[in-house]
């Protein structure tokens, strides 16, 4: 009898801790356990304008692709303090690369991070999680930054990765992202485009804050994106949008555009914000900050002078080729504003007293100006702080874009080709003397090259050496049909099954 009792009290206890473990998981509010849950979010037009420039946020992070679209060229070189300093780089720019890569890992996960922030805005559009509509005046033109953002994030993996992960209509579960499979390009470039489309017809031409994606932004990243897949017809008529809306001008001092004050000038369609507003501290996540890593990188090491010498010390990496210097006529203003040769520039400044120590590693003398780091534009730590804003897209890249779009369309125009061209060295050398007259091939080779000399230091040249099929032969150690594409980060194969890149 005793035995019987026990076992019942047994039982009953049993089915009582089950009924309440049970009513407790149906009933659980995370609330219980966190005071801010998914629950929360956009709950008003504040909460959608916040998240919103969380989107943004990873744009901040991605700051080494512009670092490796050089250094990976014939345009610069890894440099540092000896071959195993910042290892990521010096295997880009020695093409010894493995999967097992940090600086692109980093760049996968920062990427995905952003798409994951867009595609949380995209489900819950309509409504919230709790099913309430939460309308308000310009939600339309907010999802179309949104939008704009996330067709960034998938070229940017588009570019160096070739066939990703794609996924655009919820954020990524963690039980799915251990089942994922790579998207053939093409589809990958669909969404792109979709995104783009749907982005230029709520965007408006001017945002009242300085860096906010417009509509002709949009245009031009989708004149880009189709100059990528070689649809020239497209290209050329997306890009005559931005360009016939005499809304961008070209700046007569070219060095302007990249110091402080010519940010967000006549002649950008878009660019990274940087800050130092909150000031960032923390080197085991050196591009997480608000500030751009990437400067105080390509800075002179052991620099030292006077208080009238503008430039601040770095790390002597990414620095500019005498390949690159050499490219330049004579004449030519970007040169200067392009690469610094320190020894030029401190015996024609003996007043500011300037000593430092020349780049140990890969020594090319040259330096890169246009995101050099200057006193007084950073703080906290200072290395991780900088303020210098990434000129991703500017009207001159426009113009050389759709020359090169109408001079290999359908039915080409090369009177418009040249005359776009043009527009960009008459700007280079202050005159019209220096004015291309080829046609045809020649035209064609001759905008590839005004590229270079354009856009040096600003994270194109590998990308374009790659689409129009020169990088073999034009960048040292490059393997065709393996290295046009990076490879795929180890963890990430490893964790999702994912097929790696030939030849990795």
């Amino acid at each position: 009898m005793k035995k019987s009792t026990i076992k019942l009290m047994s039982l009953l206890l049993l089915l009582l801790t089950t009924f309440t473990a049970c009513k407790k998981w149906v009933d659980y509010n995370p609330h219980e356990d966190f005071q801010i849950t998914d629950q929360d979010y956009l709950q008003s037009e504040s909460d959608y304008r916040t998240m919103a420039v969380s989107v943004y946020s990873p744009l901040q992070w991605i700051n080494q692709a512009v670092v490796i679209g050089d250094i990976a060229s014939d345009n610069a070189v890894s440099g540092g303090e000896n071959a195993s300093d910042v290892l990521a780089l010096q295997q880009i720019d020695d093409y010894t690369l493995t999967p097992v890569n940090s600086t692109l890992t980093d760049l996968w996960q920062s990427a995905y991070e952003g798409i994951n922030r867009a595609n949380y805005m995209h489900q819950y559009k309509a409504t919230n999680k709790a099913g309430v509509a939460v309308d308000f005046a310009g939600k339309d033109a907010l999802y179309g930054e949104v939008y704009f953002l996330r067709a960034y994030y998938y070229f940017h993996l588009v570019r160096f990765f070739g066939d990703v992960p794609l996924f655009a209509d919820h954020r990524l579960t963690l039980s799915e992202s251990r089942a994922l499979a790579r998207s053939p390009k093409a589809d990958v470039y669909k969404q792109i485009e979709t995104d783009l489309t749907a982005a230029i017809t709520v965007l408006p031409a001017v945002q009242a804050q300085k860096g906010r994606i417009t509509k002709y932004a949009a245009q031009a990243l989708l004149g880009k994106v189709y100059l990528y897949e070689n649809k020239f017809d497209a290209a050329a008529t997306m890009l005559d949008n931005v360009i016939n809306a005499n809304a961008f001008t070209l700046v007569s001092n070219y060095a302007s555009m990249f110091l402080a004050s010519g940010e967000n000038g006549p002649e950008s369609l878009f660019e990274i914000q940087y800050s130092n507003a909150s000031p960032y501290y923390n080197w085991g996540g050196a591009t997480r900050g608000q500030g751009n890593y990437a400067v105080q990188q390509c800075g002179i090491r052991g620099l030292n002078g006077t208080a009238a010498m503008p430039y601040a010390a770095g790390w002597s990496t990414n620095l500019p080729t005498q390949n690159l210097a050499n490219a330049y006529a004579a004449g030519d203003q970007r040169k200067a504003a392009t690469c610094l040769d320190i020894e030029a520039y401190k015996t024609a400044n003996p007043s500011f007293n300037i000593t430092y120590q020349v780049a140990p590693y890969k020594n090319t003398g040259l330096y890169s100006q246009k995101y050099l780091p200057r006193k007084g534009e950073t703080s906290g730590q200072v290395e991780l702080n900088y303020t210098n804003n990434h000129r991703i897209i500017r009207y001159a890249d426009v113009l050389l874009m759709a020359a090169e779009a109408w001079n290999r369309a359908t039915t080409p125009n090369d009177v418009k080709a040249q005359g776009y061209l043009n527009q960009v060295r008459q700007r280079a050398f202050g005159d019209n003397l220096h004015n291309i007259t080829a046609t045809g091939t020649a035209l064609k080779t001759a905008i590839w090259d005004e590229r270079r000399l354009e856009l040096a230091m600003e994270g194109d040249r590998f990308f374009d050496l790659v689409r129009t099929g020169q990088a073999a032969a034009k960048i040292a150690n490059f393997t065709a049909g393996k290295n046009e594409l990076f490879p795929i980060p180890q963890a990430e194969v490893q964790i999702s099954g994912l097929t790696q890149n030939p030849g990795y």
